[in-house]
């Protein structure tokens, strides 16, 4: 019987827009007319799960395992689109995790449901996400969902050196230094943009994206406490989303160059800057 090992890359939909435009009243995105795609650096996740099928699959080690990826996102039923599209990249299969008890999940309760619908997938030992969202951008789902289901978390992987069934060897960039850590899996990992280049769809890719068939898992496949999930299982809510008015003063200050030293020199001093 071949091994089953099982790569997890989550993923997850957002507007294909610089500037988010926010409900005043609901404090919720607006999509109305807005195209929404990939989040980027999930695209780097996407990119490196296939890259490890490829790297295990050249490995005669290996030749007896059972090797998929499997994308997962949670969001509403238009999120299948994103799924097809991470099929066209190389992912094996999707998953979508979709029901009105999941709305409005916090970064917490979003790694919570996520846990539950990857403890269902047998084998899994890799979770690749990307840094951060564009929408979100806190940067939090990964580690939060490595502390659920108590495996190690590493983020800002720049580079996975070594790996084979029990353990991975990664190198991740830090802001003055490249940083090695060696641990067993499974384990959670974040990447960003210096890990790789993403590919473009084959056609091959593009035809298995167009006839496949992403299951919806519901709260009903998953079996969750409505109270641990959605808003009521959220430790964080929005209360209130604004931009922030940017106000600008410009004075001449006229005089002599004694004159005008002393000016900003008083006007420093009333801001409390020296």
């Amino acid at each position: 019987m071949a091994d089953k090992l099982t790569i997890i890359v989550c993923i997850k939909q957002v507007p294909g827009i610089t500037e988010i435009k926010i409900n005043p009243e609901t404090n919720t995105l607006i999509r109305e007319g807005i195209e929404n795609i990939i989040n980027p650096f999930d695209t780097y996740a996407i990119e490196e799960g296939v890259r490890l099928k490829e790297r295990f699959l050249s490995d005669t080690n290996n030749i007896n395992s059972d090797i998929q990826v499997i994308a997962i996102s949670m969001g509403p039923p238009q999120s299948k689109e994103i799924l097809k599209e991470a099929i066209s990249l190389g992912v094996d299969n999707g998953i979508l995790l979709s029901d009105r008890a999941f709305a409005g999940s916090d970064t917490w309760a979003t790694a919570y449901t996520l846990s539950k619908a990857i403890k269902k997938i047998e084998g899994w030992k890799i979770i690749i996400l990307g840094k951060q969202t564009l929408d979100g951008d806190t940067g939090q789902v990964g580690p939060e969902l490595a502390q659920i289901l108590n495996i190690p978390f590493l983020g800002y992987a720049s580079k996975i050196v070594e790996i084979d069934k029990n353990k991975i060897i990664i190198k991740r960039l830090m802001e003055d230094r490249y940083e090695t850590f060696e641990m067993k899996l499974p384990v959670a990992i974040s990447v960003g943009k210096d890990i790789n280049i993403p590919r473009i769809p084959s056609l091959r890719g593009k035809m298995k994206a167009k006839s496949a068939d992403i299951p919806v898992w519901d709260n009903k496949h998953l079996g969750l406490d409505e109270k641990e999930c959605g808003l009521n299982g959220s430790y964080t809510q929005v209360i209130k989303i604004f931009t922030p008015e940017h106000k600008h003063e410009i004075k001449i200050i006229k005089g002599t160059p004694e004159e005008q030293v002393n000016e900003i020199y008083s006007r420093l001093k009333e801001l409390n800057l020296i």
